[in-house]
């Protein structure tokens, strides 16, 4: 009958915890695995989608002059957080505006459907992979990043209201959300 077996050496220990500790993600670490399978899409297809929903006018809107003063230090982050957090703003915001009823009659309601569904299934796995404790990104970075950007869609829902939310005021906030989509693609590349 053989003898009780001898305790591993110490340093197995060691290089097992050593292991474990490397494998092991940090909790503050920023983790969004959910979106990582469809985020390098996801600005793509939307944009595809705002292209159907919202084509072109026939006429150039020359007599209304747009200027939406996008506030880009929020795009300028080397914090995955931080990063993540302007995005869903972003995204909150523009499904809200593009969610409106004054929308004009010749957007189509099949291709704007799809893209609120698009943008309300990131908004949902976004928020998801934001930290609870978020609200200390307030306090850091840009001067307060929600004022920063709600001023920002402020500004183009008075546009919109100024005009009478009419087609070519909407066609300049399609054109706004083009590049809102194209910041958004920024956004999510730092998340990376």
């Amino acid at each position: 009958m053989p003898g009780p077996s001898a305790p591993p050496p110490p340093a197995i220990y060691s290089a097992l915890l050593a292991l474990l500790l490397l494998l092991t993600p940090p909790t503050n670490a920023f983790s969004c695995s959910p979106l990582r399978l469809h985020d390098s899409a996801f600005t793509w297809d939307s944009l595809q989608l705002l292209r159907k929903m919202a084509p072109s006018p026939t006429e150039p809107c020359l007599h209304q002059h747009a200027f939406f003063p996008f506030p880009d230090i929020l795009l300028d982050t080397d914090n995955t957080e931080q990063a993540a957090h302007t995005a869903l703003h972003l995204l909150q915001h523009l499904f809200n505006i593009l969610s409106s009823p004054s929308i004009p009659v010749h957007w189509l309601d099949a291709a704007r459907h799809d893209l609120l569904n698009q943008l309300n299934h990131y908004i949902y796995h976004l928020e998801r992979c934001i930290p609870a404790d978020a609200t200390r990104l307030h306090r850091r970075g840009p001067r307060n990043l929600h004022l920063s950007i709600n001023k920002y869609f402020r500004s183009i829902q008075h546009f919109l209201q100024r005009h009478n939310y009419s087609p070519c005021a909407w066609d300049h906030v399609r054109l706004e959300a083009h590049a809102c989509f194209q910041r958004l693609d920024t956004l999510i590349r730092q998340m990376k």
